[in-house]
């Protein structure tokens, strides 16, 4: 970015900092915005002297820009934790404070500088097998739904597979592509911001140093010890760019794996659920409209108590409530069938 746009953003981050401080009833937090905000303003400073050096007409007043004026709205009226994507795409540091439960200060304070790059590794290991269970609860509950109200609106069961075979193909394609654009949305903006963190960490080390140390200090830690840590990262370009993600933005790198990963992951989960309605019809059972629903059943009270391993609630409650939620909105889709097709 030209030196312009470096003051401009660094004028719009002071701007935010300030709305930041007007909202947040934590002094804690409060404090931490302020004196980021002063640190903004220094560093527009410093893009503005860079102007001049080079023989361009010092910046104008600063105008907040339309997009500028409704981050600043979003955050007076839903408050920073709800929008927090929204201000790391903004250039708003040191989210990592509403990492933990509202209350807390941020997840919990290394003890060492190996623990700022390492710290986060190996966090949310089960992520993975809780969305596989919840995509094929998606696919069963919505095919076993469409399935059974065209089966109350027709009675051919070769309409009735190829209706539920569409329905399988759209809902995986759907969250397919649902997946690879918010998986490579986070990805691009991750990119993004730390790009710019690795020019701020070439342009004035110091200052980000200092930032990273406010953000400790306003988290408990010692302001000496928060420096001294601070500063050590600084020097391990790795470890530095890492852990000002983590703790200026709140972003999690090891959180952002393959756009295209996460698209064939959400294909397959959600259609091993969507094609679980749809066997009776494929092996043209009889009574296929009821053995399906009894399959679907029987598929829905595993999943729910498969969910319990995730909820600490007892498995044969997980699974008769799925079974009750499913089975009611397997009921209504027929009866609106019936209703349609007579």
């Amino acid at each position: 970015m030209s030196a312009k746009e470096n003051w401009t953003e660094e004028m719009q981050s002071a701007y935010l900092y300030q709305v930041l401080v007007e909202v947040e009833t934590d002094p804690v937090k409060g404090t931490l915005f302020k004196r980021l905000g002063e640190a903004a303003g220094a560093q527009a400073g410093i893009w503005a002297e860079q102007i001049t050096r080079h023989g361009g007409a010092p910046p104008h007043e600063f105008h907040p820009s339309l997009r500028t004026r409704v981050v600043a709205g979003l955050i007076r009226t839903l408050g920073p934790r709800t929008i927090r994507p929204v201000l790391a795409a903004i250039k708003i540091r040191g989210l990592s404070v509403y990492a933990g439960a509202p209350g807390a200060v941020g997840h919990v304070l290394p003890t060492s500088v190996q623990d700022f790059g390492h710290r986060h590794k190996g966090a949310g290991s089960g992520g993975n097998l809780r969305a596989a269970v919840f995509g094929v609860n998606d696919g069963l509950v919505s095919n076993t739904s469409l399935i059974l109200g065209v089966a109350g609106a027709i009675s051919d069961p070769k309409l009735i597979l190829l209706s539920g075979v569409a329905g399988l193909l759209a809902g995986a394609l759907s969250m397919a592509a649902g997946e690879y654009i918010s998986m490579r949305s986070q990805r691009e903006m991750y990119e993004y911001q730390i790009g710019l963190e690795r020019e701020e960490l070439e342009q004035y080390p110091d200052e980000e140093a200092e930032e990273l140390a406010l953000i400790y200090h306003a988290r408990g830690a010692d302001m000496g010890q928060a420096r001294s840590f601070a500063q050590n990262i600084i020097r391990n370009p790795e470890h530095a760019l890492d852990s000002l993600a983590r703790e200026e933005l709140g972003l999690n790198p090891d959180d952002l794996g393959s756009a295209w990963g996460a698209a064939f992951y959400s294909f397959f989960s959600f259609g091993i659920g969507a094609v679980i309605p749809l066997l009776p019809f494929f092996l043209h059972l009889h009574a296929a409209v009821s053995v399906s629903a009894g399959l679907a059943a029987v598929s829905l009270f595993a999943v729910g108590a498969t969910l319990s391993l995730f909820t600490g609630r007892q498995a044969l409650w997980g699974g008769l409530r799925m079974v009750l939620i499913g089975g009611g909105a397997g009921v209504v889709a027929y009866s609106i069938g019936a209703l349609l097709g007579g």
